[in-house]
């Protein structure tokens, strides 16, 4: 049951203040320029925010870096960065229906998410890297027995975070919380759709004791993603979103001074279904999920299906039941299920893949439909394409929206060709009762992870990210904590 299905959660955004200037420094800053931040829900304006560009990214760099330099943070030990941190995340979990609604405003998914899934992992990600932060230990290498070199692990520096608005919080905390934790300073820039919680959580990271200029926040496009790119100063930079901004990111870096980075750019996950799987109930429910969840809004989203023929009519029919329970509804109803697309812009490049798929002779099962016009909100039905072939467009790109596309397959030695045919390698499913071809076909398939006879299973210490033009680097566990720092090693002669 949802604890919050008595909650009135229009009365309460109603009274709810919204977070609009950049945090540079221990100071709110208004920017030159704002941007228009819309409800998706209603298609009405919320509130103008603060569009930061080159002079707002130079302040605010240069606060991280003065940050760093002082030592205050860096040099903490790691104990007693953890109890700060620590402290922050009893904020979060204390405004945890603040920043709930701000993140179903925002983007348009439904409280039910928010307050069940998106705060609670975010607060769950701060409290593991804490925990983690002081059981790292550096080493000593075995050397001759007049010298000791040490291996030590030291923190980057000035770390910029570049995120996007499907999980405006959550995917910001992966990379703000391990770089925090392991004596960084942070610049994060949100998306502009989406900046109301990353801006809150900056107000609470100052109230729990990080420093000032540890962690600043400058909301905004292109231009301060580009700025924060190129900054001369930086010297790491973690993003989240397209490909095609990714590879603008490597440019920026090698336009600068090298800096590091790590990308997660998307995927066109599959979901590999072998006709030996015989409860085809739990494929179509973890298909349905995989599909659907946040409207498709999801990097390793499930969007296709690749299905032995002997199976597929069986379970797309199934799929296609569980679809249509999924009706879209207001965001701000705790008994929504499937909210609204974030925008005008992204829901009609979602139609146009829609439009594109039916021109190219695929067939359209269900869904494909706008929905809750009246409201004025970004409504879509869940949409599911049959008989598309590999080289349709629907089946190539991120769609980013609530399409699943079915590919049907006749001998196994077709699913690993199907499985690795695109541009991305995030993540993939496969779902077989042979351990033997359950082995092979996870094995074979490019991707950086894979799930068997299941979906979306994530732990904050294990780590995720991609192959291919999915990125590089891996976020959550150790590995996602180790690459906020370098290597030095250090030799002494013992006199």
């Amino acid at each position: 049951m949802n604890k919050n299905v008595d909650v009135n959660w229009h009365e309460r955004a109603a009274a709810l203040v919204l977070p609009t200037d950049a945090v540079i420094g221990t100071q709110h800053v208004r920017a030159e320029k704002t941007s228009l931040c819309i409800n998706p829900a209603n298609g009405q304006a919320l509130v103008e925010v603060s569009a930061c560009g080159e002079r707002e990214v130079d302040a605010a760099v240069k606060a991280a870096r003065h940050a760093y330099e002082a030592g205050t943070w860096r040099r903490m030990a790691p104990t007693q960065r953890k109890r700060r941190l620590l402290a922050l995340a009893e904020l979060m979990r204390k405004h945890s229906d603040e920043l709930a609604l701000l993140e179903s405003l925002a983007v348009g998914k439904p409280i039910r998410d928010t307050t069940t899934v998106d705060i609670p992992a975010s607060i769950a990600c701060f409290v593991w890297n804490a925990e983690a932060v002081d059981k790292l230990y550096d080493q000593v290498a075995p050397t001759a027995q007049d010298v000791v070199a040490t291996i030590t692990r030291e923190p980057l520096g000035v770390v910029g975070v570049v995120t996007p608005w499907n999980y405006p919080l959550l995917l910001a905390v992966w990379r703000i919380a391990p770089a925090l934790a392991t004596g960084n300073s942070v610049v994060l820039k949100p998306s502009e759709e989406a900046p109301f919680t990353a801006l809150r959580l900056a107000a609470l990271a100052l109230e729990a004791g990080i420093p000032e200029g540890v962690f600043n926040v400058i909301p905004g496009g292109a231009e301060a993603g580009q700025a924060l790119g190129l900054h001369p100063d930086v010297d790491f930079i973690s993003f989240t979103g397209s490909a095609d901004v990714g590879k603008k990111f490597l440019q920026y870096a090698g336009q600068s001074n090298m800096k590091r980075l790590s990308l997660e750019c998307g995927g066109k996950s599959p979901q590999v279904v072998l006709s030996d799987f015989t409860n085809l109930d739990e494929v179509a429910k973890a298909v349905t999920f995989g599909i659907y969840t946040n409207q498709g809004q999801v990097c390793y989203a499930g969007s296709r299906l690749i299905v032995d023929r002997k199976i597929k009519d069986e379970l797309v029919d199934k799929i296609i039941a569980s679809a249509s329970r999924l009706v879209p509804g207001d965001p701000l109803d705790p008994q929504t299920r499937l909210g609204a697309i974030v925008s005008q812009k992204q829901l009609s490049r979602v139609c146009g893949y829609i439009e594109g798929a039916q021109r190219d002779g695929a067939t359209l099962r269900c869904g494909g439909e706008r929905s809750l016009v009246d409201s004025g909100g970004y409504y879509l039905t869940p949409t599911l394409f049959d008989d598309v072939l590999p080289s349709m467009t629907i089946a190539q790109e991120e769609v980013f929206g609530p399409v699943l596309s079915v590919i049907s397959f006749d001998e196994e030695s077709e699913i690993l060709p199907l499985a690795n045919d695109t541009p991305y390698g995030l993540a993939a499913s496969v779902w077989t009762n042979d351990i033997n071809k359950a082995h092979r076909v996870s094995r074979g398939v490019k991707a950086g992870t894979v799930w068997i006879n299941c979906f979306n299973e994530i732990d904050f210490g294990v780590p995720f990210g991609g192959f291919k033009q999915s990125g590089f680097g891996r976020d959550k566990g150790i590995q996602g904590l180790e690459k906020f720092t370098d290597l030095k090693t250090t030799w002494a002669r013992i006199r």
